[in-house]
């Protein structure tokens, strides 16, 4: 895919199904009315198998469900999905594969983990984890972690309209390509696996762009993915720098106007950049950090 286009998919601002308008009062006591998020209940079957029930934005309902297969090794790789179906009122999807599918034994052991909304991951996802070779040879220049920053958080999103959500952006080299949003990361995460097979976009030269935690949950799908390279404006946790030295996954986080936290695959970046020559947090980037 040429990298000259921005976006091939972002927050659709114009989709009111995604957010409600209630009556509050503000710290003044005055009644107002605030645009929230939806909270909506997808289900997901794989073949005639019922698989989970997500607590999702509503949007991308394909895109996600295709994604959490493939990120729980439901899906495999060279899997050819012979339809999807997507019945609205019930908030239903199914993905039908050519290969037959039965997972109830894998079913029996579940882990919750720390992501928002209850993410849940089976205990055998780490069965192939150790196997996955992630691209050495992929680069990143500190210059485009700036650049990737200020184009999402410039970008108008449902997160500045309505807060409660994370995004997550798939880059290739300082040009976001799909920019996606969901109330629990890990959702937004899956809809981005999912349009990646969907479109069979190589992973090896990608940048993954997160606005939350870099948690064991984010590393995994991440390498699952098959992107060396995972960036976020906030923090980590102990098991994501662990689990990302154990993979050979580049874990840059804190990253905020100036800054940034190098925590792992430091052989992957370029450092060509004049700090002193970067601009402070600009006033959208704040916004964010407020909103919620």
């Amino acid at each position: 895919m040429e990298n000259n286009k921005e976006f091939y998919i972002s927050p659709n601002l114009e989709n009111d199904n995604l957010t409600e308008s209630i009556e509050c009062l503000n710290e003044s006591g005055e009644n107002i009315k605030l645009p929230v998020v939806k909270e909506i209940p997808l289900t997901i079957y794989l073949n005639k198998q019922e698989i989970v029930t997500a607590m999702t934005l509503g949007d991308m309902p394909d895109l996600l469900a295709v994604g959490y297969l493939l990120n729980q090794n439901m899906l495999k790789r060279d899997d050819v999905i012979s339809g999807i179906d997507y019945d609205e009122d019930l908030q239903v999807v199914i993905v039908r594969t050519e290969r037959k599918t039965n997972y109830e034994k894998k079913m029996e052991k579940k882990i919750r983990t720390s992501g928002c909304a209850v993410g849940t991951v089976y205990g055998d996802i780490m069965d192939d984890f150790s196997s996955v070779n992630l691209d050495k040879k992929t680069k990143i220049k500190t210059s485009w972690i700036y650049t990737i920053s200020k184009k999402v958080n410039t970008r108008p999103s449902l997160y500045l309209k309505a807060g409660a959500l994370h995004g997550c952006v798939l880059c290739q080299k300082d040009s976001p390509l799909i920019y996606v949003e969901d109330v629990g990361r890990h959702n937004a995460v899956d809809k981005i696996a999912g349009w990646m097979f969907l479109n069979k976009e190589n992973a090896n030269d990608k940048i993954f762009y997160t606005t939350g935690r870099l948690t064991s949950e984010m590393v995994i799908k991440t390498v699952q993915m098959g992107i060396p390279i995972l960036i976020s404006r906030s923090g980590f946790t102990e098991s994501g720098v662990k689990l990302a030295r154990e993979a050979g996954l580049t874990l840059i986080g804190r990253a905020k106007g100036k800054r940034m936290i190098i925590a792992n695959g430091v052989d992957r970046v370029n450092f060509d950049t004049d700090i002193k020559a970067v601009a402070n947090e600009d006033v959208v980037s704040a916004q964010r950090s407020l909103i919620n």
